[in-house]
């Protein structure tokens, strides 16, 4: 990969004023966000995540604002709440990598909408929004038949066992699961919409456009984001897909995902209790329910949240003029 390098935009201070409907706001909104995850932006993603829609001629008036102002800086096509190079030199990086293990991960999604009950799969995580790191993982969310999450879940989760032999376990890693009868998430927050809103479908068209229209609530936080849409078309049922939903279609299926819902909530409580942590250092967590479960290590959501409002109150206090 070529070498880029990086110099900062010659700045002419002059006096600055807002535009009129606090996009300049919106913009440093934006821009703090991105900043927790150390993450510059083109100016075309700025205008995508805003929590108002804008003209090309409005965003590119706030930016020069808040670029005179050296609220903002521009590296090359990055825009930052910082100078410095190395940010943006990263992003390129992750981006590359990225694009080279998406493919990888749109034949294992497909692969995974194969299993029993299983409704739909989207790339989650960095993946979806073109990141990796040199030790990426391949995160999935996952849609199952209603009342059957937990058997979907346990097979699964019972081939990823098999993974760890061949060293392919982070490329597995379903951390999100639904069932058709809970599409819409509970937590209505920033986190959650930019999760929804990158998602990457993979399988499963029908129940991932019935998820979407569940969740519209996310316009709320970022009106100019559209949903995503799949790109290829379903891989058939195998035919022990249909054997495995065919068999456990009864009560015997209903008191089986019962059963295995209690089973490991019970085992992933004991975890916590003792503390135990992931590859990465992070204290163990699953949040169940009957039709969902997904894994928040070391309270990651509540830890960005928090973050994030601490940034905002920040720039706030910083900035003030942009905030009034």
């Amino acid at each position: 990969m070529q070498t880029v390098l990086y110099k900062k935009m010659a700045v002419v201070p002059q006096q600055s004023r807002n535009t009129g409907n606090g996009e300049e706001a919106s913009i440093l909104k934006v821009l703090a966000w991105f900043d927790i995850f150390q993450y510059p932006l083109l100016k075309s993603e700025i205008k995508k995540f805003l929590d108002q829609p804008v003209s090309d001629a409005t965003l590119e008036k706030a930016l020069q604002c808040l670029l005179d102002a050296e609220n903002v800086f521009r590296i090359n096509d990055f825009y930052s709440l910082h100078s410095d190079c190395l940010p943006a030199e990263k992003r390129i990086q992750g981006n590359f990598r990225a694009e080279k293990l998406l493919p990888k991960a749109i034949k294992i999604g497909r692969f995974l909408f194969r299993f029993p009950f299983v409704r739909a799969i989207g790339v989650s995580g960095s993946l979806s929004k073109c990141y990796a790191d040199e030790k990426a993982d391949i995160d999935f969310f996952v849609i199952t038949k209603a009342n059957r999450l937990w058997i979907a879940r346990t097979i699964m989760h019972i081939f990823k066992k098999v993974t760890f032999i061949t060293g392919h376990q982070h490329f597995y890693c379903m951390n999100y699961y639904l069932d058709r009868t809970s599409l819409q998430l509970e937590d209505k927050n920033i986190f959650t919409a930019f999760e929804i809103k990158t998602l990457l479908p993979v399988s499963g068209r029908d129940t991932m456009i019935d998820f979407f229209a569940a969740n519209g609530w996310t316009d709320d936080f970022l009106p100019a984001c559209n949903f995503r849409h799949q790109q290829k078309p379903e891989p058939g049922k195998s035919w022990l897909k249909r054997f495995v939903e065919w068999m456990f279609r009864n009560k015997t299926g209903d008191w089986l995902d019962n059963c295995l819902m209690k089973i490991t909530s019970h085992r992933w409580e004991k975890k916590e209790e003792n503390g135990k942590r992931n590859k990465k250092g992070l204290r163990m967590g699953l949040i169940t329910g009957k039709h969902f479960a997904w894994s928040n290590p070391g309270s990651f959501q509540e830890k960005v949240l928090s973050h994030y409002n601490q940034k905002l109150s920040d720039l706030k206090s910083k900035m003030p003029k942009w905030f009034d």
